[in-house]
């Protein structure tokens, strides 16, 4: 027994019109059900009575559509593709074929030319990353994970700003919680300074790869680069680790917990009537303590590892963004495209050709540094090397008329010209005291042979 494949339509028509051969249905009720003319109602009676039920089948099946594309072209798209765009998906293969090889092809087309062979896989095809859940640490203090989240924090009452949130691994406790205008290095520092003064030091910080905590550009962003941020030199003075996740997923603390406040501290700021950052981190002790006692869990092991703040440990000195810069040897150190002018002190002339360090300060100030030693300064801006567009200057016909000229008096003269006068002078009687001499010698032998022209 023969096994037909039929579309759904086409086993439509087969039950309808083996109702009208049994006389259960009319012609009319037929035509009425299939939406058909009664002449092609009676052809597909004639086809089943002749073929069956696999006269019913659409004679095209299995045959090529005939808009189908030549084969050298599907030949011709796929092996550029293989040579030279294996990375592209579909949408900009077919806009670069078109644009450098004079190939169009539709985008949906090469799409499932790529995805026939090979190169392409369907989004529900494709196999997610596995990220599977780590274990906790073992210890308050031991990794906390920190990351900001930008949001609107007070809804429609305040402007948008960011929440700096310090997640404890080993318990979900959030350790520490700030609003701040933006997610900056400025802000992390004032964020780490209330923590380390309250908590003490913890053994690291984990977060993201933002550009804060990691260099994401040149020989620096693969492993062994060697280049600090300001974030991970600050972290590295104050004997804290700094490690930066591979994946959102890794630091699921901090991102659940981002998950929960953005519920539930809305809301609470919203019954508060809270609008401004300011109000808004002065109230969030109360809230840091009931959420807390909510969500947190005991660690495993009851040790804190914080670390208390040491001697050493300046805070004002290494939460602060440094940056090397060399002194000329007119004592200037060129910042941002000003100048800063040094001292002129025996100790500032001795650092000529050498590194100083200008220092930026979370609260605003500026301050250029020798090792621990300050050095005093003053802003020149803008730089001079770099004058201000200004009128093109007039042209003059002498040089007594150039700007450095014009402060003498009308009968007053240039030193200089006085000089080159005099000189003139002493040089033409000279060369008149020489010429009167010359003359002297050659008058006899004029006199003699005048006389004989004469007689």
């Amino acid at each position: 027994m023969a096994v037909v494949s039929m579309s759904d339509r086409e086993g439509e028509r087969l039950a309808v019109l083996s109702d009208v051969r049994s006389g259960r249905l009319r012609i009319s009720d037929a035509c009425a059900l299939l939406s058909l003319q009664r002449r092609q109602v009676f052809r597909l009676l004639a086809r089943l009575q002749q073929d069956g039920a696999t006269g019913l089948v659409s004679r095209r099946r299995g045959k090529p559509g005939n808009h189908r594309r030549p084969a050298a072209l599907r030949s011709l798209a796929l092996s550029l593709v293989r040579e030279h765009y294996v990375d592209f998906g579909p949408t900009l293969a077919a806009e670069t074929l078109a644009e450098r090889h004079g190939c169009v092809v539709s985008r949906e087309t090469l799409r499932h030319w790529m995805m026939a062979a090979g190169l392409w896989s369907a989004r529900k095809r494709r196999r997610r990353a596995v990220h599977q859940p780590r274990r906790r640490r073992d210890c308050l203090g031991e990794l906390v994970q920190i990351d900001g989240s930008e949001h609107a924090w007070f809804e429609a009452r305040g402007e948008r700003c960011t929440l700096l949130a310090f997640v404890d691994d080993a318990t979900s406790r959030a350790l520490h919680l700030r609003f701040a205008p933006s997610e900056s290095t400025f802000d992390y520092f004032r964020s780490v300074r209330a923590y380390v003064q309250t908590h003490g030091k913890p053994v690291a910080f984990y977060s993201d790869r933002h550009g804060i905590f990691r260099v994401n550009t040149g020989e620096a962003a693969t492993a062994g680069g060697g280049r600090l941020t300001q974030f991970g030199r600050a972290m590295a003075e104050l004997s804290i680790g700094a490690i930066c996740a591979n994946s959102p997923q890794a630091k699921g603390r901090v991102e659940r917990a981002f998950a929960t406040l953005q519920d539930r501290l809305v809301k609470a700021m919203r019954l508060e009537g809270i609008a401004t950052m300011a109000a808004a981190n002065a109230w969030l002790p109360g809230f840091v303590a009931d959420y807390n006692s909510r969500f947190a869990r005991e660690p495993a092991s009851l040790k804190d590892l914080h670390r208390p703040l040491g001697a050493a440990d300046d805070l004002d000195a290494i939460l602060v963004c440094r940056q090397p810069r060399t002194v000329t040897q007119s004592l200037a150190v060129a910042w941002k495209g000003t100048l800063l002018l040094l001292e002129p002190t025996s100790f500032a002339r001795s650092l000529v050709r050498q590194k100083v360090d200008v220092v930026e300060h979370p609260d605003g100030r500026l301050t250029v540094q020798s090792g621990r030693v300050c050095l005093a300064f003053r802003t020149i801006m803008p730089a001079p090397f770099m004058p201000p567009a200004t009128e093109p200057a007039e042209i003059v016909d002498s040089k007594r008329q150039q700007p450095w000229n014009q402060s003498r008096g009308s009968g007053e003269m240039d030193p200089r010209e006085v000089v080159r006068e005099a000189v003139a002078k002493s040089r033409l009687a000279n060369s008149r005291l020489a010429n009167s001499r010359s003359g002297a010698r050659e008058s006899p032998a004029n006199g003699r042979e005048s006389l004989v022209r004469a007689g």
